[in-house]
């Protein structure tokens, strides 16, 4: 029970800083936040992400992008140019990579207003760390685990931020429902997403880029992240940039 109630913990609160912190804060910018907030958060984001952080800064811009080519061959992480997952998520690895190192000729307007913490995106990138993560986790389950069954969990555990993003940019390009007709492939991977706290409903969040809430529109579609990000707005954590979207509350 250990180690499930640790594995759970490292998934939740992984992909909870990955949807909240990367996603609809570096990357969308839904809200705004001090500095000294913004650097709690990216902490608590190399944290919980561990052995595989990803820079905010890096991720931000590539999902930009991805918003801005979803499905095209611009597109830094799309199915429909890779022939496998592994495939693409070797592809993202490699475009994220040259962001993060500086390697890439991406247009400035992508980079607007990305956060860049440089002391916490240097320490969460550097190999001695990731290995260090990795080995505390291995520990753990030498300690603790009943099985050596539950020893295959650990890879999850390595690489729990690229596994998040892997589910979601191959998974739910291919199945799932839809609610709106794009000119992606976008979909609502889950009807009720209790896995991915509000990630799954893609085709809503390709429809409207911009709104905090990723569910709502089907009385089964519940973002558990959004009540969250309404409590932090509430007790002055963070400042919701609602303007018009107002009604999507």
């Amino acid at each position: 029970m250990l180690i499930l109630a640790f594995f759970l913990g490292h998934w939740y609160l992984s992909v909870l800083m990955q949807t909240f912190f990367l996603h609809r804060y570096a990357a969308h910018q839904m809200f705004t936040m001090s500095p000294g907030w913004e650097k709690f958060f990216y902490v608590l984001t190399f944290i919980g992400q561990g052995s595989s952080f990803l820079s905010p800064r890096a991720y931000g811009i590539m999902h930009r992008l991805h918003h801005a080519h979803a499905d095209t061959e611009h597109d830094p992480h799309s199915p429909e140019y890779s022939k496998n997952l592994f495939d693409m998520m070797w592809k993202t690895r490699i475009f994220y990579n040259d962001i993060l190192n500086n390697r890439d000729s991406i247009p400035a307007r992508f980079k607007k207003g990305v956060p860049n913490w440089e002391w916490m995106e240097r320490l969460g990138d550097r190999w001695p760390v990731r290995l260090a993560w990795g080995t505390a986790y291995t520990l753990f389950y030498i300690q603790f685990a009943t099985s050596p069954w539950l020893f295959l969990l650990l890879p999850v555990h390595f690489l729990m931020g690229p596994v998040h993003g892997a589910i979601i940019n191959w998974y739910a390009h291919r199945y799932g429902y839809t609610n709106f007709e794009l000119a992606d492939t976008a979909k609502n991977l889950l009807p009720f997403d209790f896995l991915m706290m509000g990630e799954s409903y893609h085709n809503n969040h390709h429809k409207f880029g911009g709104r905090p809430n990723f569910g709502g529109f089907r009385w089964h579609e519940f973002d558990p992240a959004y009540p969250l990000i309404r409590l932090l707005d509430r007790v002055g954590v963070l400042k919701l940039r609602l303007g018009r979207d107002e009604a999507y509350m």
